[in-house]
C-alpha cells in the first residue's frame, strides 16, 4: 500500500461534478443507507451498507458507494453511467479488471469520503483504501506509511479549532489533509507539512476533490520544513502514540515517551505570531511521584497563554491493548501478540509511567507578563463545535489579568444564556442543601454555588455593579457588606473564567 502511485489531481473538479451529480454527498449517503448502515460505515463496519446498496445497485449514487466506500468491483457499465470513466482510468482513480466471467469491471485505487463542512459544504476526503476511518477505531494495518481517512481524532481537532479569519495556517502532520480543508476557508494562506510524503499527495488530491484551494505543501518532521516562518493559526492532530518505537508513521511519533508532543508545544510559541492560536491534540504520561499537570505546564512556551483540558485517561494495560488491536496484532499468532504486549509494558515500567492522558491544547501567543495557564480535567460531554467556546475562554482570561478585585466589585455582569439553576435538597426541606449552576451549551460545565453565589449570579442582568449587588445580598443576610466584599471576588473569578458570567458595558456606555 506504501509503494502504490496515486491518482493526478489534474481533472479532479471533473470527478468532482460527476459525484455532486450523482448525489455522492454527506447528506446522499444518509439518505440512502439509512441512520444505523450510515453510522456502521463511520465505524468501518461494511456490511449493513452492502445490504442497503444491494437493492440499489442500478442507482449512480449506489454505485459510487459500492466503488469508493465499500472497495467493490464494479462493472464497467455501472461506472460510466456514475463519472468519467475514462478520465478516472487515466487519472489513477481507478483500475480496470476482468471477472472469470469476462466482463469488465472497475475498482477504486483509493478510498474517497463524502465529508460535510461546517456551512454545508460538499467536501471529499481521500485516503489508502479500507483506511477512511482510523485511529483508536482500529484500521489493523501495519503498512508503515499508510494514509488515514477521517477519525474521532480527526474531527475533534477541527471542532476545536477557532475559525476566524486569518492571513496564514499551518497544518503539521496533514495526513489526508482535512485540517487544511477547513483551515482554507478562513486562512489566505495555508501551509501542510507531513513526515510522510504520501500524505502530502493525499492532501492534494483532498483539496482538489473538494475544491478548494490549493495549499503550500512540504515535506519534514515538525516544524524543520517552515524554517523560521511564523503563522496566525498552526493545529496539529500530530503522531502522538507513546509507543516503543516508531513502527507506523501515521500515529507513532519516532521519540521516547510524550517527547513529540511536549517538542512540538514548545516550539509552537516561536511559530505564531502575536495574538496567534496553535491547537493540537496529544497524548502525555502520567508518571509516579509526579503531577499530571504540572508536566503539561512545564510544557507551555513562554509569552503563550494555554489551556489544556484532559479528556481522557487510561491504565498502561489499557492504553496498551487499544493501539495493539489498532495495528491488528491481536490478529497474529499468539505468541507474537504477547511479545508486543510486554515490549509496551516494558517501555512503561522503564519511564515510570502508571497511565497516559488524553486531550487538546490550545496556545495564544499573548507576550503576557503574567501568562494566563489553565490546565483542567474533563471528561463529560461537550457540544461540538467549540471554536466560539476557545475564543471566548481566552477574551476572559483577558478579561481577569487586567481587572484586580476592586475593578471586579465596579464592573457588570449578565449570567450567561445557556446556563440554568438548578436547587438540590431533600423534598419538602425549607432550604436546598446546595445549587448547582449548570451550562446547556459549550463546555457544558456545572458548579455547586453557596447561597450567596447563587443569590449573585441569579441578579446579573448587567444592570447593577457587582458591589452593589453584593451589597444588597449583605443587607438581606444581615452579614457586614465590608467582609462580603472581601471574600467574594474569588468566587466571581471563578465564575467568569468558566463562562457562567459575562462582563458588560456599564449601563449608558
Amino acid at each position: 500500500m506504501s509503494t502504490t502511485s496515486l491518482p493526478s489531481p489534474d481533472r479532479a473538479a471533473e470527478l468532482r461534478t460527476a459525484l455532486l451529480s450523482a448525489g455522492f454527498t454527506a447528506d446522499g449517503l444518509l439518505d440512502l443507507l439509512g441512520a444505523p448502515a450510515y453510522a456502521a460505515l463511520a465505524r468501518s463496519e461494511t456490511v449493513p451498507a452492502l445490504r442497503a446498496t444491494r437493492d440499489t445497485a442500478d442507482s449512480p449514487l449506489a454505485t459510487l458507494v459500492r466503488l469508493f466506500l465499500l472497495q467493490q468491483p464494479v462493472s464497467s457499465v455501472r461506472a460510466e453511467a456514475a463519472l468519467p470513466v475514462e478520465a478516472a482510468l487515466a487519472d489513477g482513480w481507478l483500475r480496470r479488471e476482468q471477472t472469470t466471467e469476462g466482463e469488465d469491471t472497475v475498482r477504486a485505487t483509493v478510498d474517497v469520503r463524502p465529508y460535510g463542512g461546517p456551512d454545508g459544504e460538499d467536501w471529499f476526503i481521500v485516503s489508502d483504501l479500507g483506511c477512511a476511518v482510523g485511529g483508536a477505531g482500529g484500521i489493523g494495518s501495519r503498512e508503515e506509511g499508510v494514509v488515514l481517512g477521517v477519525g474521532g481524532a480527526s474531527t475533534t481537532l477541527a471542532g476545536i479549532t477557532v475559525r476566524i479569519p486569518v492571513g496564514s495556517a499551518l497544518d503539521l502532520g496533514t495526513g489526508s489533509g482535512i485540517q487544511a480543508l477547513h483551515a482554507a476557508q478562513h486562512a489566505t494562506r495555508v501551509t501542510a507539512t507531513d513526515v510522510n510524503p504520501r500524505a502530502l499527495d493525499f492532501t492534494r488530491l483532498t483539496l482538489a476533490l473538494s475544491g478548494a484551494p490549493e495549499a503550500e505543501l512540504l515535506a519534514g518532521s515538525l516544524f524543520e520544513p517552515v524554517g523560521d516562518a511564523t503563522y496566525d493559526l498552526i493545529v496539529s492532530n500530530p503522531p502522538f502514540v507513546i509507543s516503543p518505537g516508531a513502527r507506523l508513521t501515521y500515529r507513532d511519533g519516532g521519540m521516547g515517551g510524550d517527547d513529540l508532543c511536549r517538542t512540538l508545544v514548545r516550539e509552537a510559541g516561536a511559530r505564531l505570531n502575536p495574538g496567534g492560536y496553535a491547537q493540537f491534540l496529544g497524548n502525555w504520561q502520567h508518571v509516579e511521584g509526579e503531577d499530571w499537570r504540572d508536566r503539561l505546564r512545564s510544557w507551555v512556551p513562554r509569552g503563550c497563554d494555554a489551556w489544556i483540558v484532559q479528556r481522557d485517561v487510561q491504565d498502561v494495560t489499557q492504553y496498551a491493548e487499544l493501539w495493539l488491536r489498532d495495528a491488528g496484532d491481536h490478529r497474529t499468532d499468539p505468541a507474537e501478540y504477547a511479545r508486543r504486549y510486554e515490549d509496551w509494558l516494558d517501555e512503561f515500567e522503564a519511564r515510570k509511567t502508571k497511565a497516559v492522558g488524553f486531550g487538546w491544547i490550545t496556545l495564544r501567543r499573548t507576550d503576557a507578563a503574567e501568562p494566563s495557564i489553565v490546565v483542567e480535567e474533563w471528561p463529560h460531554s461537550v457540544e461540538q463545535p467549540l471554536g466560539e467556546t476557545v475564543l471566548a475562554h481566552f477574551a476572559r482570561q483577558d478579561f481577569l489579568r487586567e481587572h484586580d478585585d476592586a475593578a471586579l466589585l465596579a464592573g457588570y455582569f449578565a449570567l450567561a444564556e445557556e446556563v440554568v439553576q438548578e436547587q438540590v435538597g431533600a423534598p419538602g426541606a425549607e432550604d436546598p442543601e446546595h445549587v448547582v449552576l449548570r451550562q446547556n451549551r459549550g463546555m457544558r460545565r456545572a458548579t455547586k454555588v453557596d447561597t450567596v453565589g447563587a443569590g449573585f449570579a441569579g441578579v446579573c442582568d448587567g444592570s447593577l455593579s457587582a458591589g452593589r449587588i453584593l451589597d444588597a445580598i449583605a443587607q438581606l443576610m444581615q452579614e457586614d457588606p465590608v467582609v462580603l466584599r472581601d471574600r467574594t471576588p474569588e468566587a466571581i473569578r471563578m465564575l467568569v473564567e468558566q463562562g457562567f458570567l459575562e462582563p458588560v458595558a456599564a449601563p449608558g456606555r
